[in-house]
């Protein structure tokens, strides 16, 4: 506690630090109060079945990823998954179309020509989501629950979800620039957190209604709750180390050199983002087809929209271990890494320097994100097992990787750069060992 103590005054005495953490916390304030804020037109006090509609399957989890705006029918109701689905779409262009490949190598300039196309593809998403949201809230809604109706409302409802929508972006943004951590992936963790309580109360409550073992039950879900947590911490912190001799160097009086050191290969490099991007894509059945009419699906959007369903679960597994190598691949640069070694006179004992160490890096790359994507898949799926178990479905997403991942990843990476802001002007970390292994790398 003492620690603790001393660790928050460090982190006011850092004038640069305490900024960054304030405008981190008004910016999610600001996004937390803008949930609340009900499309103009709409009476709050009638979105009972909207609610209802929410409580459980695909519909449910967009509403955790929303922070509860879905249901809320609120002004960020779409969230921040248009912008997600658009960075997907940049991304995968970028194998395959020569033109983002360019931008891609351009540096700050290509990635800011990239951002602006992914801004303009999710105003475009926004505009054909904007309308199959607004029409599922008539489907739900009585006509009394509607102030404003016709032409009149549908317009300025879709400016104002995507304005919404957009905005929730640029809060992210602002806060990845001028605060700390990723602000979109912070803005999703602040969503998911802010269902946690709610879930808690609602999974005592309906057990401690059972008749004998109830609350053993509760008490046994946590303790499992806290075994896959402290899994995901292993998975996000797993590293394999790969040893590294720099040549001895003498340049006039001083020696250069001489000493091995180590890169770590992060088991889980990808982070939490294949588990977004796939959970992005799982939603595309209900996008298309409209969430008024996600209670009569049939055929195959059925069968991807039930989040119990063996092919949901299937599918969503593969989409992770498929996006955690793809993200891998562009994260890290074999070829750059063995480039930068030879450059510093670096080699890794026992492979040539060149295109040897490319190879034994990529070969490194690819056995441990094997393991590292199954367990990733295996944790994302979890939740449709504790489903199945009798857990309520908004405690169940917990279990895995659609939440307690998503937490663990996004907490850690900030902690890392909270404590690298301490290390940096010799303030004690914020652990004994003054490492945190983040997603971004890990301590040596």
């Amino acid at each position: 506690m003492k620690r603790f103590i001393e660790t928050l005054k460090n982190i006011y005495k850092i004038e640069d630090l305490r900024i960054r953490i304030g405008t981190t916390l008004f910016f999610i304030l600001i996004y937390r109060l803008g949930s609340f804020v009900s499309l103009p037109g709409v009476d709050p006090a009638q979105l009972q079945n909207l609610k209802n509609q929410t409580s459980d399957g695909l519909l449910g989890l967009i509403d955790m990823f929303s922070g509860g705006a879905f249901s809320q029918a609120s002004i960020f109701a779409l969230g921040i998954m248009p912008y997600i689905s658009a960075s997907i779409v940049i991304q995968l262009l970028g194998i395959a179309v020569p033109y983002f490949q360019r931008l891609q190598k351009e540096g700050e300039s290509g990635r800011r020509k990239i951002n602006q196309i992914t801004r303009y593809l999710t105003v475009i998403i926004l505009v054909f989501q904007s309308p199959a949201y607004l029409t599922n809230l008539h489907y739900q809604l009585p006509d009394s629950a509607f102030a404003l109706k016709g032409a009149m409302f549908t317009v300025s409802s879709v400016i104002i979800l995507t304005a919404g929508s957009m905005f929730v972006m640029w809060l992210g943004e602002r806060i990845t620039d001028k605060g700390i951590g990723n602000g979109i992936s912070l803005i999703i963790m602040i969503g998911i957190i802010a269902r946690l309580p709610q879930s808690v109360v609602q999974e005592f409550a309906s057990r401690i209604s059972q008749q004998g073992g109830g609350l053993v039950m509760f008490l046994i879900e946590f303790v499992i709750l806290f075994l896959v947590f402290m899994a995901s911490i292993l998975l996000v912190q797993g590293t394999r180390r790969i040893p590294v001799q720099y040549a001895k160097r003498i340049v006039g009086n001083k020696q250069y050199g001489g000493v091995r050191q180590y890169i770590p290969l992060k088991v889980n490099a990808a982070g939490v983002m294949p588990i977004i991007f796939a959970q992005a894509i799982m939603m595309v059945p209900i996008t298309i087809v409209g969430v008024a009419n996600s209670e009569n699906l049939s055929g195959v959007a059925a069968a991807l929209s039930n989040i119990t369903g063996f092919w949901y679960n299937f599918v969503q597994f593969f989409l992770v271990v498929a996006f955690t190598y793809f993200y891998t691949a562009i994260t890290i640069n074999p070829t750059q890494m063995a480039e930068d070694m030879k450059k510093n006179g670096g080699f890794i004992p026992g492979v040539k320097p060149g295109k040897k160490t490319v190879e034994f890096l990529d070969t490194i790359m690819s056995r441990i994100t094997l393991p590292g994507s199954i367990f990733l898949g295996l944790i994302t799926i979890l939740p449709a097992f504790a489903m199945l178990m009798g857990i309520n479905q908004s405690f169940a997403y917990f279990y895995g990787g659609t939440s307690l991942l998503i937490l663990v990843g996004v907490v850690l990476d900030t902690l890392q750069q909270i404590e690298s802001h301490l290390l940096m002007r010799h303030y004690d970390g914020l652990t004994k060992s003054g490492r945190i292994k983040g997603r971004a790398g890990g301590g040596i």
